[in-house]
């Protein structure tokens, strides 16, 4: 069937995400309310890439920047590559701090493919998407809360990626330390064992389980239902003043992790007024995002070109 590429421009507003939340080691992650605004159309010919905001003058303006790579992978599911692409990205998501910007990147990328595709969304249902948007980034825990929205329980079968999205208690306050470092996910998987004592897995599954329902019904357990043993103290090392403020809001009571590979803390309750972080580190004071990836036709807005309109900041 040949493919007809509908008239742009279209545009997709992605949310930052938290993938583990301490013991949902790639599998458990939450949307939240910092975004990422991208728009792309087909043009005659070549490619171009505008960034502002987070990694402007830092990230390719080419066919290497990851938008342009989810979007190429994309076409090619759909059936036809265009002739050539121009793609404007607002980038509000810390870039490397664990806080999903190369997951926003991809769904956003696989999400204005889809989009710019007459009948894209018959070629490419939401279950496609996640799928590719997965074997994309290698794992589904932050390219499904970026698209579902929400706290997301995400696994995969033989077959590719699934996720499901469920809603979050009122009580839950995210909050994220975002020091200047920056980190890689391979890095941090790097510190990794092979293996893990069966007493620290069995551990795991019951605060994973615990934290789900922490999560959406009695936010009063987060700070149990948090705690971890398979990945955040191996990584520790690495990340010394990550570790030092985890401690140290567990220490204040507070619900606190790791906020993906790191470095960036989450914490999931409104630290104390009295509770100190140190410098070096800026602290967002977010909500948790329900909607999940959303796209629309045209270009982008005045409010949507200001690289810091989205998400709130203390």
């Amino acid at each position: 069937m040949p493919t007809t590429f509908a008239p742009g421009p279209v545009r997709v507003r992605v949310p930052a995400t938290s993938a583990n939340l301490g013991p949902g080691f790639d599998a458990l992650g939450l949307a939240l309310t910092l975004y990422d605004d991208v728009a792309a159309e087909v043009t005659s010919g070549g490619v171009v890439v505008t960034v502002t905001g987070q990694g402007a003058g830092e990230l390719p303006a080419d066919d290497r920047h990851l938008v342009v790579r989810a979007m190429r992978v994309a076409f090619d599911a759909l059936g036809a590559q265009p002739p050539g692409l121009a793609v404007e990205c607002v980038n509000r998501i810390p870039q490397a701090r664990g806080l999903g910007s190369s997951s926003a990147a991809i769904v956003a990328g696989v999400l204005l493919a889809r989009a710019l595709v007459a009948d894209g969304e018959k070629r490419l249902d939401d279950a496609g998407a996640l799928r590719l948007a997965a074997e994309i980034e290698g794992h589904p825990d932050n390219v499904a809360p970026c698209l579902l929205g929400g706290f997301t329980l995400a696994w995969t079968e033989p077959f590719g990626a699934r996720a499901v999205s469920l809603p979050v208690a009122e009580g839950v306050r995210p909050t994220v330390f975002v020091p200047e470092e920056r980190g890689l996910t391979a890095t941090a998987r790097a510190t990794l064992p092979a293996t893990v004592p069966h007493g620290d897995a069995s551990f795991n599954a019951g605060r994973a389980a615990l934290l789900v329902h922490a999560l959406t019904t009695d936010p009063a357990l987060l700070l149990p239902a948090t705690a971890d043993r398979l990945h955040q103290e191996y990584r520790a090392p690495a990340m010394p003043g990550t570790a030092a403020l985890v401690d140290a809001l567990r220490a204040a009571g507070v619900a606190a992790v790791v906020s993906g590979a790191g470095p960036t803390v989450l914490a999931l309750a409104e630290p104390p007024e009295s509770f100190q972080a140190g410098t070096g580190w800026q602290v967002l004071r977010l909500q948790s995002d329900v909607g999940g990836a959303q796209v629309a036709r045209g270009r982008l807005g005045h409010a949507e070109r200001d690289p810091v309109a989205a998400g709130r900041k203390s």
